[in-house]
């Protein structure tokens, strides 16, 4: 892969993964109800998830869901409700580490590398890369590559969402701002749907 090209592929990398989404808005809901230390496990589980999703449609996962229009139907409304499900379960947040008088928890390594796998965007950000970017003529390094370039700039992009979570703990220590903010998150994780849905 020429060196312009890669680095097109960076930019394209990094602009996929620090715009609003719905592992982003989910990250900074973490940040500001949980802090960015207890995130973190988030942070690398999407990493983590991404990567895994990333190499599989690469290596081929992507030429099954263009065999298979039913499966990937299948997927978008398997993605779209549990997606649903969090953004509600955002939304109804009221504490900062209470939910329903039970200790509420950061999103774990595991069900955020998980969550990949039904995140309608990291499905449209990862075959668009492998199809864009891939060059048929070096399948294996060009895939890797792409992996690579969306290695390179995950952690710098999450870490960002979590952040401005965590910056904004103080001024939401209000029960009252926290309730409204948590609301307004639950919405645009449901609002982010609506592209990846069309």
């Amino acid at each position: 892969m020429p060196f312009d090209v890669f680095m097109a592929l960076v930019v394209f990398a990094f602009v996929t993964s620090i715009t609003p989404g719905p592992n982003n808005f989910m990250l900074m809901a973490s940040g500001v109800n949980f802090g960015f230390r207890r995130t973190i496990p988030h942070m690398l589980g999407i990493g983590a998830g991404f990567l895994s999703l990333l190499l599989c449609v690469g290596f081929g996962l992507g030429a099954v869901l263009t065999a298979y229009p039913a499966l990937h139907i299948g997927l978008k409304i398997a993605g779209g409700a549990y997606l649903l499900y969090l953004a509600w379960r955002i939304a109804m947040s009221r504490s900062m580490s209470e939910k329903n008088g039970k200790a509420a928890r950061p999103m774990t390594f595991l069900e955020a590398a998980a969550f990949q796998w039904v995140n309608p965007k990291a499905w449209v950000m990862a075959v668009t890369a492998m199809a864009i970017y891939t060059n048929p003529a070096a399948p294996f390094l060009s895939v890797v590559l792409v992996a690579v370039a969306f290695a390179l700039v995950n952690l710098p992009s999450v870490s960002t969402w979590a952040g401005f979570g965590m910056a904004l703990r103080g001024f939401l220590s209000d029960p009252a701002r926290l309730k409204w903010f948590n609301i307004a998150m639950g919405v645009a994780l449901a609002i982010s749907l609506w592209p990846m849905l069309r």
